[in-house]
C-alpha cells in the first residue's frame, strides 16, 4: 500500500504546470468540473471553501492577486477598473454567455489561446482585465 504522498505525486506533477484560477460564487459547477477534469485547470473554487462563499468581491479579489491565481466570474463588477486596478493583479477575466455550455466553450478557448498559448507562462493575463464574450477574439 502507498502513502498519501504517492498517491497524489502524479496528480500534482500534472498541475505544477496547469493554469491556477480563482473561481468566484457565480459559475456554475458544471463549468468548474470542466475546468478541472477536461482542461486539467488547478481550480480554487469558493463554493468550496466555506470562509469564501459569500466574501464580498473585494475580497475574492484580493484572494486571487494573495495566491497568484487568474480570477474568473460572470460578475461585470469585475470590469471597474477603479475598484478592481488590473495592474495590481494576475488577472481578471469576465464572461458572459447565456448558458453553461457556451461558458465551457469560452473557457475550451481561453485555454487554448491564452493559457497554453506560446510564451504563455503561468499568469498570461498579468496586470490585464478582459471580457470574454462568444464570438469575439481574446
Amino acid at each position: 500500500m502507498g502513502t498519501l504522498a504517492s498517491a497524489l505525486r502524479p496528480i500534482a506533477g500534472e498541475l505544477a504546470n496547469a493554469p491556477r484560477v480563482y473561481v468566484d460564487a457565480n459559475l456554475p459547477v458544471g463549468v468548474v468540473e470542466a475546468m478541472r477534469r477536461v482542461l486539467r485547470w488547478d481550480v480554487l473554487f469558493v463554493l468550496e471553501h466555506d470562509d469564501l462563499r459569500r466574501a464580498p468581491d473585494r475580497e475574492h479579489f484580493q484572494r486571487a492577486v494573495d495566491c497568484g491565481r487568474t480570477l474568473i466570474t460572470l460578475d461585470r463588477d469585475f470590469t471597474n477598473r477603479a475598484r478592481f486596478p488590473p495592474d495590481h493583479g494576475p488577472g481578471v477575466i469576465v464572461c458572459s454567455a447565456p448558458d453553461e455550455m457556451t461558458i465551457i466553450r469560452l473557457m475550451q478557448r481561453i485555454d487554448r489561446d491564452l493559457f497554453r498559448a506560446d510564451g504563455a507562462g503561468l499568469t498570461p493575463l498579468l496586470g490585464r482585465t478582459i471580457h470574454v464574450t462568444p464570438g469575439e477574439d481574446l
